[in-house]
């Protein structure tokens, strides 16, 4: 079970001069002092936010004894393997498709992309930043049209992810193979542990938008209509694409490469790459990842300080995510992004880090 050291402690916003009160450190790397600013404590970082709950948890235990058999969703294997199949059916149609379609198929994944990186990821899951209504309608819309599960599922498993990473607690516990942590763990019943420790966190700061709790309630409808009924009837009415390429590639195939975009993070991200901030834990820095997941893929630094809005300390490089929030910003429809300072980066990368500085 990976077990973080004690993480830095600054927390800083784009828009917001240093807190006061700093205590500081020194950490010394070739005879150097580098100076380590600690503002404050998880918790307290945590709760400016309005969670605690994705901090990793140190103090949990997976129980002795066997484990659990797997017990198998049958309509999971069996709806997944239909999915991909029409995904290659898909690749197959890409030749015959006009140029509007193939068009329109990269922007209904960009879109439901940021519904899972700018809105179910960063915004509800971390409260890394803030959006003003309007913009947490347009994710709540982009989260719909990607259908990986409505934002209060999908923050609830996310947070226990963070938490208890790795373990048994983990939904998708990379020590538990590829496999699993690609898409195996939709096709098994949860362990026990996930369920349990699931129930246990505190959801209240999602509850209480009532954007994300409008569309839990009508989520099956709008995953209907917006990630399969919407993108084949635009290429279909607008340009007269056929009716079996309009649902096979913008719809179908979009949807495949939306959900293993995603997946790579779970998988890929937790086993290929460098680890230049923590050497101690399982998630790696996964460039190509980041290109396909629209920067989800810095994972060793995002599980290290996973309230920075960019989950990366480079920007926009690979990250497209990072972009839009910052014109979001500009726009005045975000606000408030947590960053990590230059100074404690450099610290914990000397600190914990496995010697490799390159990242992005």
């Amino acid at each position: 079970m990976p077990a973080h050291l004690l993480q830095e402690e600054e927390f800083s916003s784009v828009h917001t001069a240093a807190i006061a009160g700093t205590l500081t450190s020194l950490v010394s790397r070739n005879g150097h002092a580098v100076k380590e600013k600690a503002v404050l404590n998880h918790e307290e970082l945590a709760g400016d936010r309005g969670t605690v709950d994705d901090i990793f948890d140190d103090t949990y235990r997976e129980k002795e004894g066997p484990k659990p058999p797997l017990r198998y969703v049958w309509r999971n294997i069996i709806l997944m393997s239909l999915l991909h199949l029409g995904g290659i059916l898909g690749l197959i149609l890409i030749p015959y498709a006009k140029i509007q379609t193939l068009a329109w198929a990269v922007l209904c994944f960009l879109v439901s992309a940021l519904g899972i990186t700018a809105g179910s990821h960063r915004l509800w899951s971390h409260r890394s930043y803030k959006a003003t209504l309007p913009l947490r309608v347009f994710l709540t819309i982009a989260n719909s049209v990607a259908f990986q599960n409505d934002i209060y599922e999908w923050v609830r498993d996310h947070r226990v992810h963070h938490k208890f990473s790795e373990t048994d607690a983990d939904p998708h516990n990379a020590k538990r193979g590829f496999f699993f942590s690609h898409i195996g763990w939709l096709l098994v019943r949860k362990h026990p542990d996930v369920i349990e420790k699931g129930q246990k966190l505190d959801l209240s700061d999602v509850r209480a938008d009532k954007v994300v709790m409008f569309q839990r309630r009508y989520y099956k409808p709008s995953v209907v209509l917006l990630c399969f009924t919407l993108p084949t009837v635009v290429p279909w009415c607008f340009w007269d694409e056929s009716i079996i390429i309009s649902f096979f590639i913008p719809a179908i195939l979009r949807y495949v490469i939306g959900l293993n975009a995603t997946w790579l993070v779970n998988s890929a991200a937790h086993m290929f790459g460098n680890r230049p901030y923590d050497k101690n834990i399982n998630p790696r820095e996964n460039p190509l990842v980041s290109l396909g997941a629209l920067g989800e893929g810095f994972h060793n630094y995002h599980h290290t300080f996973p309230y920075d809005y960019s989950t990366s300390e480079y920007g926009w490089r690979f990250n497209f995510t990072t972009a839009f929030i910052d014109l979001m910003c500009l726009l005045g429809l975000a606000s408030d992004r947590k960053r990590v300072s230059k100074e404690v980066i450099l610290a914990r990368k000397m600190r914990t880090g496995e010697g490799s500085q390159k990242s992005g």
